[in-house]
This record gives C-alpha cells, structure tokens and sequence, in this order.
C-alpha cells in the first residue's frame, strides 16, 4: 500500500489541475472588463494599445454545439458610416473547441484605435450537433457585433 500512496497523490494532483483550468477560464473571462453573449458563445476581452497599433485580447467559450471547428475571429474598426477603415483577424487554436470550451485569443489590429471608436467583432465557424464524427451535418455560422472602445 505504501508504493501506491505516491501513485494515488500523483494521479489526485494531476486530476485535481485538469479540474480547475475551466474555472481559471472562466474567472479570467469574468474579469474582463467587456463581454458578449449569444445563443452560441461567452466573449470576454479587452482592448489595448500596442506601438501604434491596437491589440484584442481576450476568451470565447462555445455553449452550444457539440463541437465548433474553424473559428475564426475578427476585429474592424468603423468611420462614422460603418465601413470598415482597418481590421484584423485570429483563428482560434486549438481548432476544435468542445461544448463548454473556451480557447483565449488575440487579434492584433494595425491602427491606433482611441477610446469612443467603434469596433465590430465577426466570428465564424462550423457547428456540429454530433453525429458523423462532426464531418457531415452541420451549421456555418457567421455573427457580428458592434462595440465602443472603451476609456482606459
């Protein structure tokens, strides 16, 4: 009994961690200081200046399909009659996120955006309920938002 004591810690320490990193996730998107909801995903993120540029950092979390493969995610800053001036995109990594994952993401944007400019938010992906192991059936989705950056 004594050789496994080590063994049973081991494995407890590990099962332990797998346990807590959603929870991290979650915290650290609830700490974000703006967030989107829909049908479909949590978004959590903040917006920082970067050397002139403008960095959009933050957490997605699918809450609806089985899995969600290819999400991608962009970030456009709009003039004043909503046309698109600059923008940039990431795709999110891992490529598939399970029901209830989240994955953190960046997207750099190559301008200096300032507090009061509207920002629009664009993610897509391919959805799948299960089924033919997601490569079948399924949903492509594409969902935009606007936002206003915020004052730092």
């Amino acid at each position: 009994m004594r050789r496994l004591r080590p063994i049973f810690l081991m494995l407890f320490v590990l099962l332990g961690a797998c346990a807590t990193y959603p929870d991290l996730q979650q915290q650290r998107m609830a700490a974000l200081p703006q967030h989107y909801k829909q049908f479909d995903v949590l978004m959590g993120w903040e917006v920082k200046p970067a050397d002139g540029s403008t960095i959009v950092q933050g957490v997605v979390k699918n809450v609806r399909y089985f899995r969600m493969r290819n999400l991608e995610i962009w970030a456009s800053q709009l003039d004043s009659r909503g046309k698109v001036m600059v923008q940039g995109m990431t795709f999110i990594v891992p490529s598939e996120l399970g029901l209830d994952e989240s994955a953190d993401f960046t997207i750099k944007i190559p301008a200096a955006l300032a507090a009061g400019d509207r920002l629009r938010i664009t993610y897509k992906y391919f959805g799948n309920d299960g089924g033919t192991h997601g490569m079948g059936d399924g949903t492509n989705w594409m969902q935009s938002f606007e936002t206003v950056v915020p004052a730092r």
